[in-house]
């Protein structure tokens, strides 16, 4: 059977007698593989939003004959003032690269891969998980989306999987980077809310780092810092000394997992101090007395003993915090990747709001997002949360989504759904038999993977979902369907900053290559509930909905008339209302670009005000023992690198300027003892696994920690499987290891 038939340039969905039974779309560059929008002229330039990490970047993608051969910076956008890092520089490159999947995969009876038609694939897709479900019950099939692809297409797949398709459990891979940020915003401030605009880079006093390095890990951000012209002081804290760290008026190299401790008693000595603005606390605030009298058993003596810090850098640090100058608090995965991260990202918000650093110019307690589409994944992806940041177990919630998107609300889960670790330990007790991945390598990505590697073979079928078939994850699925990427399909990213910029389609995909949202399509129709989604023809129109959506919610985004509004006012923050627009088209006073939240002091818990938050800090999972002297951190390893190295291994220019191969960081101390040359190979064992890794020494590193950048497949053959109580977020930061003989 022929499913596809390209014919006068229309696409049919045929049946197996041949029969034409549904004509789904006009034109193949519908489906990725057709033509440019008819708006896009075949040598012109069009602006698209890049595609790797949640900066936001805008690129000037230049066209000949209707294609992208190359790109610059977009100099007029807001966010990336027309630079750019090595990533984005290259983001054309992996389109071309030779293993791109192309077609669909099927293992076959001896069990290869093997290249099927889309007709094969969308048979073995439905008749596979409708089997398992009716044999096991409709919560035995799960899905595992992404922070990558556009908004549009997660809340699609969400949809589709949830309201379509009858499957409960779903989430995205950004559990591995935001979900203690969004779950420390829920409580503290009532919605997952980052507050800043990128303006406050350039707009603080004093701008305090913590387990962040966006010197490499978000290299514009760390621009717009150097575009700072207040001289800000910039304090570091990390155990590593980091590129960032390097470049900052005051480092504080803490002992790891010390941070809760050292924000306790930074706090603490304000109290003492009198320097709280009370008058902030009172007026916007709940449990400050509580937190308070929490306080009393914290203080610079305790802090300076867990961290190994000396008393007078913390008690200058505690009077910059509090010296009424404007001070912002930012953080990325050394914080969110903790078994503690949203008591300790919320320790930081703490000090924000007891000192009144946050509604105002350079202040906020502020999380640096990971993937460029996290922030969407967190509101539209439907997973472990309803449409728009609602809740699946509220009526009320479920009613509303039903009646905008015209389904019967009984096809809304009236349950939460299990998040990333719950669906991995849920197939590991035999519950879950199916699983779909979308644009995620959790064959690499995950934490522990020997332990994930044994889960995998108690599925009875795994689907993947990927540009690439030669992704860890494609080499052991079942079926493997062939996705388009950044630069081949339309739709909108949501960056740190809460700016919805608009990515655009640049080129066809390869071969039957489609993009996610007409693999969805595709789905639908052969799944039987196509009709469901009969208004989501294209991501525009999806985006409109999602416009409806948000309506009346803190991400109220309803005064976006479609993708033209964000090509004119380069890019657009949320909330941005109907009534917004209204307000501004009468007053004739123009929208600012960047805008940030609770100016007025005003948070989103139903009295308006902010909590505090706290708890005593936990011992750490797996300290360093007798047998496993030294701790293991993991993070970035170059700004040329990014999360399994899918794209960026595809580029020449970017394979050179990072190692090839794994290495361990080690300090001379620890070398020297252990008698360790630079470059030599040593082994490093965790209780996991054991892996091979070239020795790189440096000073940079404490005595008794190693670092191993995340990028390499065998670091996560080390990481220990513990989890934040709170936001279910793995903690990869730290884990007790030993190196072993040196190879010879």
């Amino acid at each position: 059977m022929n499913v596809l038939n390209f014919v006068k340039d229309q696409m049919r969905i045929r049946c197996h007698d041949g029969v034409l039974t549904e004509r789904l779309v006009q034109t193949p560059a519908a489906f990725g593989l057709g033509r440019l929008p008819n708006s896009v002229k075949p040598d012109a330039t069009v602006n698209s939003i890049c595609g790797y990490c949640a900066t936001g970047c805008s690129l000037k993608i230049h066209l000949r004959e209707g294609t992208a051969v190359n790109l610059s910076a977009n100099t007029g956008y807001p966010v990336n003032v027309g630079m750019a890092c090595p990533k984005g520089w290259e983001a054309l490159t992996p389109l071309s690269a030779a293993d791109r999947a192309t077609t669909p995969y099927l293992r076959n009876a001896a069990g290869k891969l093997v290249a099927v038609s889309w007709s094969e694939a969308m048979d073995a897709f439905c008749n596979r998980f409708k089997a398992i479900q009716a044999e096991h019950g409709a919560e035995s099939v799960a899905f595992l989306s992404t922070g990558q692809i556009v908004a549009e297409e997660m809340a699609f797949l969400g949809s589709l999987a949830k309201f379509g398709m009858g499957v409960v459990h779903g989430d995205g891979n950004t559990r591995q980077c935001m979900a203690t940020a969004a779950t420390a915003y829920k409580q503290s401030f009532g919605y997952d809310s980052p507050p800043y605009t990128y303006q406050d880079f350039e707009e603080s006093d004093v701008l305090i780092f913590v387990g962040a390095n966006p010197c490499i890990a978000h290299p514009i951000m760390w621009q717009r810092v150097m575009r700072n012209q207040r001289h800000p002081e910039i304090i570091v804290v990390d155990p590593r000394k980091t590129e960032t760290a390097m470049a900052a008026t005051d480092y504080l190299p803490l002992q790891p997992k010390s941070d809760l401790e050292l924000f306790y008693g930074l706090a603490a000595h304000i109290v003492e101090l009198g320097l709280v603005d009370r008058a902030f606390v009172d007026a916007h605030t709940n449990d400050y007395d509580a937190f308070a009298k929490f306080l009393g058993d914290y203080s610079l003596l305790t802090a300076a003993e867990a961290t190994g810090l000396p008393i007078e850098q913390l008690e200058r640090i505690a009077l910059l915090i509090a010296s009424g100058k404007r001070v912002s608090f930012w953080w990325t995965m050394g914080v969110n990747q903790s078994y503690e991260g949203t008591r300790l990202a919320q320790s930081m918000i703490n000090l924000a709001l007891m000192t009144g650093n946050i509604g105002k110019p350079g202040t906020g307690a502020n999380s640096i997002t990971g993937q460029c589409n996290a922030m969407g994944s967190r509101l539209f992806s439907n997973t472990t949360g309803l449409l728009g940041g609602r809740n699946f177990e509220s009526e009320s919630d479920r009613q509303q989504v039903a009646e905008i998107l015209d389904i019967p609300v009984e096809r809304i889960p009236a349950k939460q759904s299990l998040s990333y670790c719950e669906i991995i330990d849920a197939i590991d007790r035999g519950e879950i038999k199916g699983l779909w991945l979308i644009a995620t390598n959790t064959a690499h990505s995950w934490i522990n993977q020997k332990r994930f590697r044994k889960v995998r073979e108690k599925l009875d079928f795994l689907v993947v979902q990927d540009m690439y078939h030669s992704t860890e994850s494609a080499e052991i699925a079942d079926l493997v369907l062939p996705a388009a990427g950044w630069g081949e399909k339309d739709g909108v990213f949501i960056n740190s900053e809460r700016r919805i910029g608009i990515t655009r389609k640049v080129r066809k995909a390869p071969g039957e290559a489609l993009s996610d949202f007409n693999i969805l399509r595709l789905i639908a129709h052969h799944w039987g509930c196509a009709d469901l989604f009969k208004k989501w023809d294209s991501p525009e129109a999806v985006f409109r909905i999602l416009t409806q959506l948000s309506k009346g919610m803190p991400c109220d985004i309803s005064g976006i008339r479609g993708y033209a509004d964000l090509e004119i006012n380069g890019g657009i923050q949320w909330p941005y209302s109907e009534e917004l627009v209204a307000r501004s088209e009468q007053s004739g006073e123009r929208i600012a670009q960047q805008r940030r939240l609770f100016e007025e002091g005003q948070f989103y818990h139903a009295d308006g005000k902010a909590k505090f938050f706290f708890e005593a800090p936990q011992a750490m999972p797996e300290p360093a023992n007798k047998d496993y002297p030294l701790i293991l951190l993991t993070g970035r390893g170059t700004s040329s690198q990014w999360h399994t190295q899918t794209r960026t291994g595809k580029s020449d220019v970017l394979r050179k300027l990072y190692p090839k191969n794994p290495y361990v960081e080690i300090s001379p101390v620890d070398a020297g003892l252990l008698g360790i040359k630079p470059n030599t190979q040593v082994r490093i064992r965790s209780r996991r696994g054991e892996v091979e890794a070239t020795a790189v020494i440096l000073s940079s590193v404490q005595p008794g920690q190693l670092f191993m950048p995340m990028h390499y497949k065998v670091t996560n053959h080390l990481t220990a499987d513990a989890f934040d109580p709170y936001s279910k977020q793995p903690s990869y930061k730290a884990c007790a290891v030993t190196l072993l003989h040196l190879k010879t």
